[in-house]
């Protein structure tokens, strides 16, 4: 028995007007643009300052190689970037979803944004960094970090691009694959140093369109101390749950307490489970169990003599009604920082 369908395509095969050949079958994958690999490539320049705008890059891979005296500024989030055999660059990425790798580099100054970072075979590197993971160097001397401080008006949506928390940053953490005994192949940026000093802003027409700030108060990624020695014996914990200002409190929280002195040491944003809770929040665990289950939570260490009273006045004052997690007392609250950073890096691989 003949198909109904296989005698109506013969019909109107047969009625297709003689020397016209039938058009090919259009897929979406057919339709879509075309991506040249030389837009998303800085390759062999000497002297120039270069870049791509927001929304020029939109998630693509990106290399830059073989440069050499050149201010290179990507202001989009890639995929992935490759930095191979440059010297003495000046290099800016935006929100990388993937890994940054820099390989046979040497007398480079940069600031960026990424999943991973790595840095192999190179030398004599200034890197302002926001990393989720931690940052790896090996065969490589004289590296030195400071924390990612940048803005611009685009960035925050750039980091949700990316998948990246402005939260989850362990700049300072840093492994060295090839370390030896009595040497250290990578330093921290000392506290004061100047962002603007060591990765200027572009100064051509085109890329000074993008407003850009290198101001502490106003960097998109949350300035910490990281792994730099504490100034006081006495840190405070403050837990903030999934809400609708979430991240605004949070960075509300942290422009009040810097304000009166403390310092910023580390942040995490992270998923909890009840089991998590129970752990970090002891007591206190069955009054944000509800709170737990509706999102990652964002976490904050201060520091400095006085920060648990501190903290608890200004979160009593401004955020009354908003439910958090603050540490008790100065006695629990090194308790209360060990065990909910030591839950955080597990789940994150740290």
């Amino acid at each position: 028995m003949g198909c109904f369908f296989s005698k109506r395509r013969k019909a109107e095969k047969e009625s297709q007007p003689e020397g016209e050949e039938e058009r090919p079958k259009q897929y979406s994958w057919d339709q879509r643009e075309k991506v040249d690999p030389k837009d998303y490539m800085f390759n062999g320049l000497k002297g120039e300052t270069v870049g791509r705008l927001p929304g020029k890059v939109a998630g693509q891979q990106f290399l830059i190689q073989d440069c050499e005296n050149c201010n290179i500024y990507i202001f989009d989030h890639s995929a992935t970037v490759t930095i191979d055999d440059c010297t003495n660059c000046i290099i800016f990425l935006g929100p990388v979803k993937g890994s940054v790798f820099f390989r046979n580099c040497s007398d480079c100054k940069c600031a960026l944004a990424c999943q991973q970072f790595r840095v192999r075979d190179c030398r004599k590197l200034e890197v302002f960094l926001c990393c989720a993971t931690q940052p790896i160097i090996e065969s490589s001397t004289n590296i030195k970090f400071g924390c990612f401080q940048w803005y611009y008006p685009e960035l925050a949506f750039q980091f949700k691009d990316a998948g990246l928390s402005i939260f989850n940053n362990t700049w300072s953490n840093i492994h060295d694959f090839t370390s030896v005994s009595g040497e250290l192949n990578w330093s921290l940026l000392p506290e004061d140093t100047v962002v603007q000093d060591h990765v200027p802003l572009p100064s051509t027409e085109e890329l000074k369109a993008v407003r850009v700030s290198t101001e502490a108060n106003r960097s998109i990624v949350p300035v910490s101390r990281g792994q730099r020695q504490k100034s006081s014996d006495e840190s405070c914990l403050v837990v903030l749950f999934a809400g609708d200002y979430t991240i605004a409190n949070a960075r509300k929280l942290i422009d009040e307490m810097v304000g009166k002195g403390f310092f910023l040491v580390q942040t995490k944003e992270v998923s909890m489970k009840a089991e998590d809770a129970q752990r970090v929040f002891r007591d206190k665990a069955p009054d944000f169990l509800p709170l737990v289950n509706k999102g990652s939570v964002i976490a904050l260490e201060f520091n400095g003599d006085g920060a648990v009273e501190g903290c608890q006045i200004i979160v009593n004052e401004i955020f009354n009604g908003t439910k958090m997690f603050v540490s008790e007392n100065k006695e629990t609250a090194s308790a209360d920082v060990d065990s909910f950073y030591n839950f955080a890096d597990i789940q994150m691989g740290i």
